[in-house]
């Protein structure tokens, strides 16, 4: 999928304008000609300039390119079942990681992109499992991120 460069920009403004306004509220240093809200206000001050540039160039492009160009994959029933399971599975970590648990929501997660994907059942449901377990492993005692035990707190190590 192509957007027209214009898009981007006016997305890019709105972003820093927002920053802009943002870095605003930031306190003042007594004493000191900058404060907290210098680097920050500059970048948002760039993605404004970016903004503007973009929009130009798309306004420009305009003549000789549509807004939007779809890819083929868009036509294709199977990609765009991968896509909505992708997007689904975001909605439904957060709506049942809690009470599920992190490894059980993840493997079903791992588990339905897969076979989306045209994995075979016992590689993917496989495959899932121990990637889920490694994730897990990898967050919740090496980096020390708390993650939900869920329906698994008997057995939480």
């Amino acid at each position: 999928m192509k957007l027209n460069d214009a898009v981007f920009g006016l997305l890019l403004v709105i972003l820093g304008g927002g920053l802009i306004v943002g870095v605003q509220g930031y306190p003042k240093i007594p004493g000191q000609p900058v404060g907290p809200a210098l680097f920050p206000g500059l970048i948002a001050a760039g993605l404004c300039v970016c903004g503007v540039l973009l929009i130009a160039k798309g306004l420009r492009q305009r003549a000789g390119q549509p807004w939007l160009v779809w890819d083929d994959w868009v036509r294709s029933r199977r990609h765009v079942a991968a896509l909505l399971v992708l997007l689904g599975s975001v909605v439904f970590y957060i709506a049942v990681s809690d009470k599920l648990g992190f490894l059980l929501t993840a493997t079903l997660i791992l588990a339905a992109n897969f076979l989306v994907l045209r994995v075979r059942p016992l590689p993917a449901v496989a495959v899932a499992v121990i990637a889920a377990l490694l994730v897990h492993f990898a967050f919740y005692k090496l980096l020390r991120v708390p993650l939900p035990w869920g329906v698994l707190q008997g057995v939480a190590w």
